[in-house]
């Protein structure tokens, strides 16, 4: 029996085994060059036609259709006693008897019921608890060209971990055990089968606080909904351990005495900060909430910074800050609903009928109607999640590069949109402002102070996040170098070996 260590991110995901001595990176998405790394997102889709619609959808058409059976009947009872001759009588009569077989008749109806039903109705209007039940699973850079190729055929969860400490609606919290379940059990028999064995534990790690706005009733959610997630996926055992102590342990290894050290872990989806005492001494244990000196997280993710992005330096060329005929602005919460990806409702929303009647009546009254029509495509066509990954690379890219060109053509031919490292660093300055915030926190509350620095995450390679914490904030302390992509699965894969000596 093995154990491994599963780093479930927002933007990516992966898996690694530890067997004492040295790590083994679990294949996850062979089509890329990083192939331990997969995609979070999901998509959920559908080959052929959509499923039966749900009993109770099925029994408010029937009733629907049977009031009208109602209604031709009356109008049938009053034809019969309005007719003049007894033949008239008698097609009435018959009417009447056709009718009530019909009234009665409720495999028919049903079926009826489900036609009228399966035409009208697209994948958007399937409940997600209905879509999990039914629909095909497709993961990592797979699933994300088949939203590219067909988003009418499925549905995109861009960041299923995003949810977790949300406030969930009816069903919801049912489909996304049933949806993360799908990704562990994918992570499980990825690694079984490269590792030639049983796989049955997991460590995975967490943020110290979920994504939500309910505290630690979000965070309890979250993980109870992890825990039947894992077990459904074929897990008999699994423990929680918070990303920067995860990523403390992999650094450990690497140090020849005690140490302070602040762990800056900055995701896609939360920045979290610890202050813990690592030791060599100490590798084997297994409990080491006693060596941790603070700890503090908080939804500050690289995603954030995509989204701003998108507001700060695409919006613009979209609509946004056009004045209206009578001198108001086009509403702002236009382009933040655009991006808001990691928010099903809202989104949903966005993607309305009404919210795309409400772009094209705001576009019939400005100046410059082009520019909203680009927001008016995206609304349609639902490309919100796409935009919101050309940000991320756009992101990415000028972390090496000065400017770039961002191209935008699934929007429209030719629509190019140029960003450059000062648009990024403004895009950036409030969520920095936060992250800075957040450390200062996690050194004040730490009875201890730290003696090195480690940062790690895919946001610590950003060189603007790199100046800002080690030359501008925190000079004063010795950089630890290591690994921003792995360290944190690394440390998990560690604790992982160690429940299987138990």
């Amino acid at each position: 029996m093995a154990a491994i260590g599963i780093d479930y991110g927002t933007s990516n995901s992966e898996a690694i085994y530890f067997d004492g001595r040295q790590h083994q990176l679990i294949t996850l998405d062979p089509t890329q060059e990083s192939a331990n790394k997969i995609r979070s997102s999901v998509f959920i889709y559908y080959d052929g036609e959509l499923p039966r619609p749900a009993d109770s959808s099925i029994e408010a058409k029937v009733m629907q259709i049977k009031g009208a059976i109602s209604q031709q009947i009356d109008k049938a009872k009053e034809g019969y006693y309005e007719a003049s001759t007894p033949k008239e009588q008698q097609i009435y009569s018959d009417r009447i008897d056709d009718l009530r077989a019909e009234f009665h008749n409720k495999p028919a109806l049903q079926r009826r019921a489900i036609d009228i039903l399966l035409e009208d109705m697209t994948v958007q209007d399937l409940p997600l608890h209905r879509l999990v039940e039914t629909g095909k699973f497709a993961f990592g850079e797979e699933g994300f060209k088949r939203y590219l190729q067909t988003p009418e055929k499925g549905r995109l969860i861009y960041s299923p971990k995003n949810f977790l400490g949300a406030n969930l609606i009816a069903g919801q919290h049912e489909a996304f055990v049933g949806m993360i379940a799908k990704q562990l059990e994918f992570f499980r028999l990825s690694a079984e089968k490269q590792l030639q064995q049983v796989v049955d534990t997991a460590v995975i790690g967490r943020p110290v606080k979920f994504h939500g706005s309910r505290g630690d009733e979000g965070n309890k959610q979250a993980i109870d909904i992890m825990t039947q997630a894992a077990q459904k996926a074929g897990f008999a055992q699994v423990e929680f351990l918070e990303e920067p102590i995860a990523a403390a342990y992999k650094i450990e290894r690497s140090l020849k005495k005690h140490t302070n050290v602040l762990v800056i872990d900055i995701g896609g989806g939360t920045t979290d900060i610890c202050c813990i005492r690592l030791s060599p001494e100490k590798l084997s244990n297994i409990d080491r909430q006693h060596d941790v000196l603070s700890v503090t997280g908080a939804r500050l993710g690289g995603m954030e910074c995509d989204k701003n992005l998108i507001v700060k330096s695409i919006a613009p060329t979209m609509g946004q800050d056009l004045l209206t005929y009578n001198g108001l602005p086009v509403p702002p919460a236009f382009f933040s609903d655009m991006c808001a990806v990691d928010d099903i409702p809202r989104l949903n929303r966005f993607f309305s009928e009404e919210y795309g009647l409400e772009i094209l009546q705001t576009k019939s009254i400005v100046k410059q109607p082009k520019l909203l029509e680009r927001l008016l495509i995206v609304q349609e066509q639902k490309l919100s999640a796409r935009l919101v990954n050309s940000s991320r690379l756009a992101k990415e890219l000028l972390s090496s590069k000065n400017k770039i060109v961002l191209p935008l053509h699934y929007i429209e031919p030719d629509y190019d949109v140029n960003i450059d490292t000062d648009d990024l660093h403004r895009s950036m300055q409030s969520w920095l402002t936060k992250v800075k915030r957040l450390v200062t926190e996690c050194i004040a509350n730490s009875a201890e102070p730290p003696e090195m620095l480690f940062i790690t995450g895919g946001m610590s390679l950003s060189p603007i996040v790199k100046k800002e914490l080690q030359e501008i904030m925190l000079p004063h302390l010795p950089v630890i170098e290591g690994d921003a992509f792995n360290s944190v699965c690394e440390g998990l894969a560690i604790q992982a070996a160690k429940l299987t000596k138990i």
